[in-house]
């Protein structure tokens, strides 16, 4: 379905304007990296350092019931701190989530927060700081960006997958549990103070996890880098995080015990998140948050099927950038050009998709529910996000009816 016309002019050139606003701005905005723990003992020796003597810590029960916070349990109890633990956390976490984890922070006079899981766990607690912060102001009134302002309670993040990058992020995603309105709320306030990168709780991880949030960290990467507001350290990161991908991603799927690819994906999914943070992501993620909003689509797998198709519907506006991307990572070869380097790397995309058994198209998609998703896409990324070429609400519907099977 090729959509009928495109973008208002006006709309298109302040979309453009406040895009070059916020990259500006980039130098003076009061980004900061977490600092960075390697074991689950070295950041709960640091909250017993700093005072902190009962954290919430924010999971979900299939973690909780795998055993993987075993290791967190034993160095909490090592160093008698009394933790509380929420682990109903979901997949696309809800407000109610996080109303609910607030209640049990305030009720059990909790005084800081760990985040253990993906990046539902990550947003879940963030937005359980949020609240925190703002006891008088409702999630939904803090999407969008600088909704927040105040600090928040003292945040460690530790990452059981290998893909949002969470543990960098100034951003949480939450659904509305009676709309399905899935939006983000983004402040530098969320961006959690320490990142536990320890690749032993990604060991085993099922295939399909490894794999859909491998390629998340890759979609990350790839939005960054043929954005309009990358930096030389972005653009920086976004290479290492697609290198690093490319070499030990199907390692980790192939054998989840493979700790080289679980350091290394931990790494790449690591750099992506500094990456996005600064420079953000573009219409892969809008597209793929109404999925999540309004079917509870993994957002990974969204992202994977999702994104080589608007790379191929960006055409000429993202050659330059994803073909320099795609020769400066070894995916295409130093003599291609700009467009058939961008060829080469859409298609070793779709390649690995394929080895990773993940799907080209998505099951389930309603005609009907269409107009609405797009709808909330165009919100979510017009103006904010830095695409190669601007599309609006009508344009983006076309995505879905590729994707739906």
């Amino acid at each position: 379905m090729s959509p009928t016309m495109s973008m208002n002019p006006l709309y298109a050139a302040y979309c453009r304007t406040f895009q070059t606003v916020l990259r500006l701005a980039l130098p003076i905005l009061p980004y900061r990296d977490p600092v960075t723990l390697q074991s689950v003992d070295e950041a709960v020796r640091m909250l017993a350092e700093k005072g902190k003597r009962r954290p919430l810590i924010v999971t979900d029960r299939s973690l909780h019931e795998l055993g993987l916070l075993n290791d967190l349990f034993a160095a909490l109890e090592k160093n008698q701190l009394d933790f509380v633990l929420f682990d109903e956390t979901v997949p696309n976490p809800t407000v109610s989530n996080v109303e609910d984890a607030r209640a049990l922070y305030l009720r059990r006079g909790c005084d800081c927060i760990v985040a253990f899981g993906g990046g539902s766990a990550m947003d879940c607690a963030k937005a359980c700081g949020a609240r925190i912060a703002r006891p008088n102001k409702p999630i939904s009134r803090m999407e969008g960006i600088l909704g927040v302002l105040l600090p928040t309670p003292l945040l460690v993040a530790v990452p059981t997958t290998a893909g949002t990058g969470s543990e960098t992020t100034l951003a949480a995603v939450i659904t509305d549990d009676q709309t399905h309105h899935k939006y983000p709320i983004s402040d530098f306030p969320l961006i959690p103070r320490y990142a536990v990168l320890d690749y032993r709780v990604t060991l085993g991880l099922p295939k399909h996890i490894t794999s859909t949030t491998g390629i998340d960290a890759l979609v990350h990467a790839v939005e960054t880098y043929i954005g309009r507001s990358t930096t030389k350290q972005t653009r920086a990161c976004a290479e290492q995080a697609v290198t690093l991908i490319s070499r030990y991603l199907k390692r980790a799927y192939d054998d989840p015990t493979d700790m080289e690819a679980r350091k290394n994906m931990l790494l790449a999914a690591n750099r992506a998140g500094l990456a996005f943070s600064k420079s953000y992501v573009g219409y892969v993620h809008g597209v793929a948050h109404s999925l999540g909003g309004q079917y509870g689509t993994p957002h990974g797998l969204a992202n994977a099927v999702i994104c080589p198709y608007v790379l191929e519907l960006y055409g000429s506006s993202c050659h330059a950038k994803l073909g320099q991307l795609a020769r400066a990572t070894g995916i295409a070869e130093q003599g291609q050009s700009d467009a058939a380097a961008s060829a080469t790397f859409i298609q070793w995309f779709r390649d690995l998709n394929a080895s990773l058994d993940i799907p080209t198209k998505l099951s389930g998609i309603k005609d009907e529910h269409i107009p609405q998703m797009a709808r909330y896409a165009a919100a979510e990324s017009n103006p904010l996000y830095p695409v190669p070429k601007l599309m609006d609400a009508q344009e983006l519907e076309q995505i879905y009816h590729l994707i739906k099977e």
